[in-house]
């Protein structure tokens, strides 16, 4: 499949990632859900490791092959899915209580909080391209907010932006480290794609234990399955990300830039399939913050 087409399809089953999540979590129990969900990935690359480890596992494309690792490096992948998890935990709660519409833009706002890390942590510059890609992205932000105020969300007092801001922050920290794992420690694609989702199903076991023992007041759990919908997409898009990526006719900010279309899937599916309210007065802060982001990438 040629770069730009698995591209453009890695956006497409990112947006219906973030569609189904909403689906999942809206009037329902967010740690089940969030257990589930994991499951349903780590099964998946279980079952490969067990092909893998067979001799049919000669047949599976290299892509899908998994390094054997030392305790060392489990480890720094136990603390990569220990991120994440904090990230997901945050981002999940802040989704159920705010319209997709808001929190689709906000999380794609990742990549902004991943350059500021690369500038203050790396020691990167960023370009003239970078600082107008952040300038449009903040002002857009704030436009964004003031359609928000006028459904009642305040950004700067309600509680579940904050959390959607740590869950993003956390996220970004995230994309450092995937950095360092990819490009210095020596990680391949489906080795962290596959620890990450097996250590992330353990990390959440807990949480679902204390939520099924009642261990604190809780909201009750509906099956649904956009559940299995937000293992799928999420698996599916990271496959074609990471297969454009091993183009070497790819470019990688290219890439980068057209996944964030994502934002404009989950923002058409959120007023149109979900019906929230507001549409017109958010699709303009939503393609600004979309093209400051892109900015930002290419930069």
């Amino acid at each position: 499949m040629h770069w730009i087409a698995a591209s453009l399809l890695s956006a497409l089953f990112l947006g219906l990632y973030d569609l189904s999540t909403k689906h999942a979590v809206r009037d329902n129990a967010v740690l089940p859900v969030l257990f589930l969900a994991n499951v349903c990935s780590a099964v998946v690359w279980l079952a490969l490791l067990a092909v893998n480890a067979t001799e049919v596992g000669g047949g599976l494309p290299p892509v899908l092959a998994v390094d054997h690792l030392t305790w060392g490096q489990h480890l720094q992948l136990l603390l990569k899915s220990t991120i994440v998890a904090a990230s997901w935990l945050c981002s999940y709660f802040a989704l159920k209580n705010l319209p997709l519409s808001i929190a689709a833009p906000i999380r794609a706002t990742g990549p902004m909080w991943t350059l500021f890390g690369a500038l203050l942590v790396l020691g990167e510059r960023p370009t003239w391209v970078e600082f107008v890609g952040v300038g449009i992205t903040l002002a857009s932000f704030f436009g964004l907010s003031l359609a928000g105020a006028r459904e009642g969300i305040h950004f700067h007092k309600n509680q579940w932006i904050a959390w959607l801001l740590g869950g993003t922050l956390l996220g970004a920290v995230s994309g450092l480290y995937d950095k360092f794992l990819m490009a210095r420690a020596g990680f391949t694609a489906s080795t962290v794609q596959c620890w990450f989702s097996i250590y992330l199903s353990l990390i959440f076991l807990p949480l679902a234990v204390g939520w099924k023992l009642r261990w604190w007041p809780r909201n009750v759990f509906h099956w649904r399955w956009s559940i299995v919908g937000v293992s799928v997409a999420l698996l599916v898009a990271d496959f074609l990300y990471f297969d454009a990526l091993r183009n070497p006719e790819a470019l990688v900010s290219l890439v980068s830039s057209l996944r964030r279309g994502s934002t404009l899937v989950a923002f058409a599916g959120s007023v149109w399939l979900l019906g929230e309210a507001n549409g017109r007065e958010k699709i303009v802060p939503v393609l600004g913050i979309v093209a400051g982001i892109v900015l930002t990438m290419v930069g």
